[in-house]
């Protein structure tokens, strides 16, 4: 028994000695920059299409704009149309007629007021290009330059800058007949919506398909987080879809298409786009039916969501138009859920990675935005969720708690049969299974209670997680951003020492820990105190040391989280000590320690 429970905590080290070696060996490779050719702005045409149906051949023809290495060079290279609203700054590229420039007026890079704000789209031929664009595929015959293209030269037609009371038309004809439009009008907020028209002054008809597309040249920076979904995003049909940058690869290669594509016929409604963490770029289409496309190309590394509206004919001497919406923003629950009611854009308000208990994350957001409304301050808010949940499920932890309790007292017999029975592990069994019936308690009586709670307990964590509004909200005292890790570290004592803690990228910041993480560490621990020891030495030592391992794991998650555990453990403990007491235990939280030192005295 004692050789394999050394051999397990030799494998224990061994392999935790492994694992920091490889971290220093072999560090995580940098991502290779892009070249001209995959920095080259990218332009979908949709291909030539016979019948009704709007999917064919794409490809992806590098445009003549010279790829610049910075973003202002990219912008300053094509003219430009402003776009002012309470929410959104930026401009829109008359080449290509693309919505390439916008950045989130509400939030900012840093804590610091005068830092840049959010960029959420960045023009074509610069890096990490990212852009949204609209127009029209050729089909039934006609030539792809008579419609318009990406290094098509749009007209200002009319307005001059684009804000929710200016709407702007911009103009292009082709010279052979055809004059196409596009009309962009903007609210306050996020939602952007483009009419598309063509104007057939020719004597023939023709036939084509309006198109949006939101390109990502380069796969994106992300946080990687298993629990959190960043990538395509999309509702079909009453469905949502999600698919990662690391997957849309493994999409099947399509001829037609050149690239690995995913196709879905909508019939009545839907939308696609990307989302990261915060923000979300997204096509709206009004109504359907209309092909929904994720397309990733490997020869331009160009990520790609796509919408393809049915094949219209445009008759001599008329004209048509179609029209969409394309959100660029933030997601706000608020916004997202007024535009679900307002608009009918069906499920929108799950572009939010609620996650496999959405039935729980939804109401937990609710009641913890309600709480934020009124007492201003996201921590407090967090603390009184808390609480608010641990009261409701008291009842359950009642439950578990006495079925500890009696364990508890159970303690000192327990103890007296290993030391009789030895390692004789059949006669420990036999005699714990006597003690438990003699007294009447189930060990596994505390634990229903507790697996019901860790769905909630959970949700609650994935809630903070994702909820933009813990992004750069204020606590109290040096915890100026509750999504950032606790500044503070034992390293400089707290910020007395003076120097500089360990740089957050370091190898070494896991064990630059703050304030809080060692708070929770200590909860934890004095939580752990109160349950029964497990019956192995050497289990009970690898638990003794779980709270330290943790506090020293978690220790450089966001400091909203933190807390949340901290005010969990707290109340869990006030509650476990209350009615351990209360059911006859002595609780003495420094008796192991206690008893340990009049040994050692002892032996001296």
């Amino acid at each position: 028994m004692q050789d394999d429970n050394r051999n397990l905590i030799l494998a224990m080290g061994l392999s935790l000695a492994v694992l920091l070696g490889w971290t220093v060996l072999f560090p995580p490779v940098e991502q290779t920059p892009l070249t001209a050719e995959q920095q080259a702005v990218q332009q979908e045409l949709l291909g030539d299409v016979a019948d009704g149906t709007p999917a064919g051949n794409i490809s992806v023809p590098a445009v003549d704009t010279p790829v610049v290495e910075n973003r202002d060079a990219a912008l300053t290279s094509v003219d430009r149309v402003a776009i002012r609203t309470p929410s959104l700054s930026g401009s829109l590229s008359l080449t290509g007629g693309r919505v390439d420039d916008l950045h989130l007026t509400h939030y900012r890079e840093t804590l610091d007021p005068d830092s840049e704000t959010v960029t959420l789209l960045n023009p074509a031929g610069g890096p990490a290009a990212y852009y949204v664009q609209h127009g029209w595929a050729p089909a039934g015959g006609l030539p792809a330059d008579q419609v318009p293209g990406a290094t098509t030269e749009w007209q200002l037609e009319s307005g001059e800058a684009l804000t929710p009371d200016t709407p702007i038309t911009l103009s292009w004809d082709n010279g052979a007949g055809l004059i196409f439009r596009k009309t962009f009008t903007v609210d306050d907020d996020y939602m952007f919506t483009v009419t598309q028209s063509v104007e057939n002054t020719t004597d023939a008809a023709v036939r084509m398909y309006p198109y949006g597309i939101i390109d990502r040249i380069g796969e994106p920076e992300t946080i990687g987080f298993y629990i959190l979904h960043e990538g395509v995003v999309r509702e079909s049909d009453g469905e949502i879809h999600e698919i990662d940058y690391d997957n849309m690869p493994d999409n099947d290669f399509d001829v037609r298409e050149n690239a690995n594509v995913e196709l879905i016929d909508v019939q009545n409604s839907g939308w696609i786009g990307f989302t990261d963490k915060y923000w979300m770029t997204t096509l709206i289409p009004e109504g359907g039916p209309f092909t929904s496309v994720v397309r990733y190309s490997d020869r331009t590394e160009s990520y790609s969501t796509q919408v393809r509206m049915p094949v219209v004919e445009v008759a001599a001497g008329s004209q048509t138009d179609s029209t969409s919406r394309l959100f660029a923003g933030a997601k706000e629950r608020d916004v997202l859920t007024r535009y679900e009611d307002a608009l009918g854009v069906e499920r929108f308000v799950d572009s939010i990675d609620w996650g496999w208990f959405f039935f729980l994350t939804k109401p937990i957001h609710w009641l913890l935005t309600l709480f934020n409304s009124f007492l201003g301050n996201f921590g407090v808010s967090i603390i009184l969720l808390t609480l608010f949940i641990k009261a409701l499920l008291f009842p359950l932890a009642y439950k578990s708690y006495v079925s500890m309790s009696k364990m508890k007292k159970l303690q000192p017999e327990m103890e007296a049969i290993k030391e009789r029975a030895g390692e004789d592990r059949a006669k420990l069994q036999q005699e714990m299974m006597a003690l438990y019936k003699k007294e009447k308690v189930n060990p596994a009586a505390g634990c229903l209670p507790i697996l019901l709670q860790i769905p909630i307990f959970f949700s609650l964590y994935k809630v903070l997680f994702v909820a933009i509004e813990m992004r750069q909200a204020p606590f109290f005292g040096w915890v100026q951003d509750l999504s950032a890790p606790d500044p503070t570290s034992w390293m400089n004592l707290f910020g007395l020492l003076p120097f500089e803690a360990p740089d957050p990228a370091s190898f070494i910041a896991i064990l630059s820990i703050g304030v809080w993480p060692i708070l929770m560490g200590i909860t934890m621990w004095l939580q752990q105190k109160l349950n029964p020891a497990p019956a192995d030495k050497t289990q009970a030592m690898i638990f003794a040391w779980l709270p330290f391992v943790f506090m020293f794991m978690l220790g450089r998650f966001a400091a909203g989280l933190v807390i949340y555990w901290v005010a969990n453990n707290t109340i869990t403990f006030t509650q476990q000590y209350l009615i351990m007491r209360s059911q006859g235990v002595k609780v003495d939280l420094l008796g192991n320690i206690h008893s340990k030192f009049r040994k050692k005295k002892d032996a001296e």
